[in-house]
Formats: structure tokens, sequence, C-alpha cells
């Protein structure tokens, strides 16, 4: 709109500069000397006058380039006074500053949300002129890795610590690598990468330094707990049916001590519990000697057994515990005679821990209820499935429930399900979850 509007007072003003000078030459021409003078005179007036709005323009524009040469975008330049073509101009200049500041801000925010996310991280980041020495940025970690305080030039870690100097700052690693350096009388193993670029005609070099024994010994201090928490886990969840039958033995005896006609002692019964407090009390060693040596289960130890074995096993272990909590359990085989070749111990943790997940996901029910279930499909696999009328798995979390250490539960290590899942992909099988809130929960275990 300026452009336009200058363009027609420009226009406007040689047009009559024009017609002066060829009214001039008309009365030239035709010997009216008087009108030629007047006609000159009027010339002479019309060219100042656009030399003067020529001027004035050319002027303006300066003064518009000179705060661009500045970078001095701050200042405004008057739309209210002054002819309007100028005021149009004035109002372009304006808008020019203003979008100039609009990126100039963006860009500002942007540095400083990246300088803050380089800040809060772990690795130590520095940027320093190659050939002054000048530093363009650092982050406190670096600073803290190396232990020297702000600096401004690194001549001062140079003067400083010459040794260090030479190791970090004088050597060039174009592909990350470890080396060790000596910070405080200590020897520490960093890994260090560099790289150089260029800023107009300056050469800069960036150094990323990270403290490898520090990530070391935090990462073996993480995951030791982790192991903590799973070998607790495991190891409460196998105590816990193992105590409770042991108890229910226990009492049953002690009746027919005192009572023996009234409540005789039923051998058969006594020989079954004993059986299984053997047997899971052997898988319990087993899983304890296997994280003894600070590995997950990599091997199997192979077998061929009845389901329905399987499933007594787990009903005389898991009785006692869902007895005491009300809970009505059912063993169930579609088709009777099913063989799986499995480690046993290791099934018989998964049920155990799916067994008691749907306990704690239906025990303030009235009537509690967990099914288990074994079957075989028509491309010969054999699934076992854990059902429970429960509350249920809420959408948002079904898919986050294998994650290890994600739990729900207040006091839940979240590793439960998570083991579940690596024994059956050892067993080359495969573990799948079906829920409704209010309705329960399906889990079944493919082989």
């Amino acid at each position: 709109m300026a452009y336009k509007t200058h363009s027609v007072f420009l226009l406007a003003r040689i047009l009559i500069l024009l017609l002066f000078l060829i009214g001039m030459a008309y009365a030239i021409t035709n010997s009216f000397y008087y009108l030629a003078i007047g006609a000159g005179i009027l010339s002479l007036l019309s060219f100042l006058n656009l030399h003067k709005f020529l001027q004035r323009r050319f002027r303006e524009i300066d003064d518009f380039f000179e705060s661009v040469k500045y970078r001095d975008f701050s200042r405004r330049f008057v739309e209210e006074l002054g002819p309007h073509d100028i005021r149009q101009l004035h109002k372009g200049f304006n808008e020019v500053n203003r979008v100039v500041r609009e990126i100039n801000a963006r860009k500002e925010v942007q540095y400083l949300y990246l300088q803050k996310i380089l800040e809060m991280v772990d690795i130590g980041i520095i940027a320093y002129n190659l050939d002054t020495g000048q530093v363009l940025w650092a982050n406190d970690t670096i600073k803290n890795t190396l232990d020297m305080p702000s600096f401004k030039n690194v001549s001062f870690v140079a003067r400083r610590k010459p040794a260090l100097y030479a190791d970090v700052f004088d050597s060039y690693h174009p592909k990350a690598g470890s080396v060790s350096i000596t910070v405080n009388n200590e020897t520490l193993k960093v890994l260090i990468s560099d790289t150089l670029f260029h800023i107009e005609e300056e050469t800069y070099k960036l150094i990323v330094l990270q403290n490898i024994d520090e990530t070391l010994d935090k990462n073996e201090s993480e995951a030791w707990k982790k192991l903590l928490s799973v070998m607790t886990h495991e190891i409460m969840n196998s105590i816990a049916p193992i105590s409770s039958l042991a108890d229910t033995i226990n009492n049953q005896v002690e009746l027919s001590i005192k009572q023996p006609e009234t409540f005789p002692l039923e051998k058969e019964d006594l020989q079954a519990g004993i059986i299984s407090i053997k047997k899971r009390s052997e898988g319990l060693m087993k899983f304890a000697k296997t994280y003894r040596s600070l590995s997950k289960v990599t091997q199997l130890n192979l077998e061929k057994i009845y389901v329905n074995e399987l499933f007594e096993n787990i009903h005389h272990l898991m009785l006692p515990l869902l007895k005491d909590k009300h809970i009505n359990i059912n063993f169930k085989e579609q088709v009777t005679g099913l063989q799986v070749e499995i480690d046993s111990y290791l099934i018989e943790q998964v049920l155990i821990n799916l067994i008691l997940n749907a306990t704690d996901a239906c025990k303030d029910l009235a009537e509690p209820k967990i099914t288990i279930t074994a079957g075989k499909a028509i491309n010969g696999s054999i699934h076992i499935v854990v059902a429970d009328n429960g509350v249920g798995i809420p959408p948002e979390i079904l898919e986050t429930i294998f994650v290890p250490f994600y739990t729900t539960k207040k006091n839940g290590s979240g590793i439960g399900l998570s083991l579940c899942k690596q024994i059956m992909l050892l067993h080359k099988g495969k573990i799948n979850v079906q829920s409704k809130e209010g309705i329960g929960t399906a889990v079944s275990i493919v082989f």
C-alpha cells in the first residue's frame, strides 16, 4: 500500500514537471517569451518540489536502513503525522520491525529452552573458540566433572591443570571413546567425543563428556535394588502358600493327637500336603540358586507332565490359603489326559503368581471365585486359563501390566507378570490377558 501511494505521488510530480517543460518548449517555439519565462519558472519550482519529495523519502529510507544496520528494531516511526505516503511508508517500516522483533523473541525463547535442557542433562558439554580459547557455552556438568569453577577461556584450565587440559581440550576424539582423567588425585573413566564447527569465519570446538564411573555405579545400584525386589516378591509368593499349608497340616496333627477318635489323622492328605511343600520348596531353592548367580532364568529342565498332576500340586498348595480368604477355586480339564512338556517348577511359579493376582482382584467380593481351565486348540497348542470374577483391569493400563516394575498395587513390586512372561517366552509360548472392569480377568498361558 505504501509503495502504491508513493508511486502515485511521484508519478503526479513527474507529469506536472513534464507539462511545464512541454509548455516552455511550445512558448519558445512560437516566440511567446513571457510565457516561456513563466513556464520555465514553474518548471524550476516543480523540479525543486520533486527533488525535495525524493530527498525526504530517501532520507526516511536511509534512517530505516541505518536502524537495520545497527539491529535497532525497537524504533517506532510516526504513523500519525506527515504526508499520507510518508505515513504509509512508516507503517511498513514499523511492520518490518515488529516481525523481526517477534522472530528474535522466538529465537530467544528457543535458545533459553535449549540452554535449560543442556543444563539439566548429566552429560558435560562445552563449546569454545579454537583460536582464542574463548568459551562460547558450557554447562554445569562439565565444570563439576572437571572440578573447575566457571571460566571464560580454556587457557584457565591449561594454567591450573595442564595434564587435564592435554587429555580433554588439546586432544581430538572424533569418535566416542573412553579415556582416564585425573581429578583431585582420583582417576575417573569418562566417555569423550568432540567435533569442529564454523560460525562465519570462526572455528569452534564442541566437546561432550560423560562420567562413566558415576553412571556405572548408579546403574549397578539400581540393578541391585530391582534384583532384591524380584527375589523378595517371588520368595514371598512361594513362602505364603507353603506356610499356610504347613499351618493346616500342623493343626490337623494337633487335633489328631488331642482327640484321635474325633479327628483321625488322614495319612493320604498328610502325605499329599508334605509332598506339595517339598516340591514347592525345591522350586524355591532352584529359583534362589538361579538369582544367586545374578542372572535371570535362561535354561529349562523340560519334562513331560500330565496337566491334572500339575493342577493337583497347585490345588494342594493353594487350597489352605484360599480357604482362609473364603475364595472358591476350581480346576477343569476340557480334554482328559493332556500332557505338556514344561519346566514344572517354573510353570508352578507362573500359576502361583496368576492365582495370587486373581485372589487380590476378587478378595472383596461376596462370592469370590477363581477357575483354572486347561484345553487344547485345533492347531495343537495347549492353553491354561486362570480366570476370576474380580474388579478387572482398566483399559488404559492393560498394555503396561507386563512392563517390569510397573504396578498399581500399594505394596506391589511390578515384576510378577513380567517374570511370568519371561518364563513363557523361554517355553516358546505366550501369555495373554483379557479383562473387563467389574466383570473379571482371564489370563491365558499358551504352549
